[in-house]
């Protein structure tokens, strides 16, 4: 299992963006798929975006698309999500997650959770 941790969560007003950043502490890392998943109050863990190991291949829930933005650094052993144009229905826990399957966009694929970081956006 990779131990991630997350940060970079906040409270924000529509419009405004955030930068998420997840660390990992598994060496191959650079083997892994990255995911970042969302949980609203009440609601199922929701897949936002994923990035493959290679970096070849990105995936965007519809929601998300041409506003987040998902990234990794290889060396560092991080992955980001670059949030833009935040909107209200983006609130919610945001957690890191890692997946030894390529391309891999569903909660079930992924074996290694962070704890999460809360993101607020006020109307």
């Amino acid at each position: 299992q990779v131990q991630l941790v997350e940060s970079g969560g906040g409270l924000v007003q529509a419009g405004d963006s955030l930068r998420l950043s997840c660390a990992a502490s598994e060496r191959t890392f650079s083997r892994y798929t990255m995911g970042w998943f969302r949980q609203a109050p009440g609601k199922e863990r929701e897949f936002v975006a994923a990035i493959s190991w290679g970096r070849s291949v990105t995936s965007y829930t519809d929601s998300v698309k041409g506003r987040f933005a998902i990234s990794r650094d290889n060396a560092k052993k991080a992955v980001y999500l670059q949030m833009n144009s935040l909107r209200p229905e983006d609130t919610a826990v945001y957690y890191c997650a890692a997946a030894d399957k390529f391309d891999a966009t569903t909660k079930d694929e992924y074996g290694s959770w962070g704890q999460g970081t809360q993101v607020t956006v006020s109307s």
